[in-house]
């Protein structure tokens, strides 16, 4: 079993990640990305680096004998201006910033490139947790109803057409009409949005109507960046009076699935992947 580095961003992935490995008694090194990384993690082996130390990050990876990594989290993108690269940061920093200029899934594949250049290998957070995946089918004890079948449908096709311009992942539809895109804003600020439609336009918590979906962008490097439902997903998707989310499976992580299916079923709505 290859000693695994954890490339740490914000929010709760990176955290189940490292717990699993230690379920598993799977080695691991942690480089907590500092201003992202929570700081649960500082129970874990591992350094604190800046997003543009690369050089930090890899020296430390190979003392500690990693054979593999994993780029997990949230990391928001940079100013490009007031980063404090190292040496080999600052080679990295020009192919960087043209990647980024053609979207963020271009800047991700840049940097997993750059770790494989390193002679690392790359896992995806499935690969290293497979029990993260969504499957096939509800996950919890509520299905859709035949008048949710249409919001599914378009709101996937939705969330397909923003991933193809590499703007987001997610979409709302209620009544066949589209409420939302997501955008850089994310999943939870735009569920936000949703909640403040007035109730004409959407369900509420005694009638509840439409559908967030997610999907992964076509062509995107998957072992980074798949779309994401967590706890916080449900409780803001129930907030906004919707009847259910959908997402496309094995294509999305479901983050803390005991707590999602319980906030499900307690509220009331479906989680579902579908093909």
């Amino acid at each position: 079993m290859r000693k695994l580095g954890l490339i740490a961003g914000g929010g709760t992935l990176p955290i189940s990640l490292a717990r699993h490995c230690v379920s598993i008694q799977r080695p691991m090194f942690v480089v907590r990305l500092r201003g992202f990384a929570n700081a649960v993690l500082t129970e874990f082996p591992g350094i604190d680096a800046g997003i543009a130390e690369l050089g930090k990050g890899i020296r430390a990876l190979r003392d500690a004998g990693c054979e593999s990594v994993c780029l997990a989290g949230i990391v928001s993108r940079p100013d490009f201006r007031n980063l404090k690269p190292d040496l080999r940061g600052l080679a990295a920093l020009p192919g960087a910033i043209a990647a980024a200029r053609q979207g963020d899934d271009h800047l991700l594949s840049f940097l997993v490139g750059e770790f494989e250049r390193e002679g690392f290998v790359v896992e995806g957070a499935d690969q290293v947790a497979d029990d993260l995946r969504l499957g096939r089918g509800p996950i919890g004890q509520h299905s859709p109803r035949p008048s949710d079948i249409l919001d599914i449908e378009r709101a996937l096709v939705a969330a397909r057409t923003i991933g193809r311009l590499d703007a987001g992942q997610s979409a709302v539809c209620c009544d066949g009409l589209i409420l939302a895109l997501e955008a850089q804003e994310g999943t939870d600020a735009m569920l936000g949005r949703v909640a403040g439609l007035p109730n004409v336009l959407r369900g509420s918590q005694s009638d509840r109507r439409g559908v967030l979906a997610k999907a992964c962008k076509p062509g995107q490097e998957r072992r980074v960046d798949l779309p994401t439902i967590g706890p916080e997903t449900v409780l803001r998707a129930a907030d906004a009076g919707l009847a259910g989310i959908v997402g496309e499976a094995s294509l999305i992580l479901v983050l803390d699935r005991r707590a999602v299916i319980e906030l499900a079923d307690e509220r009331g709505i479906f989680v579902m992947g579908v093909n």
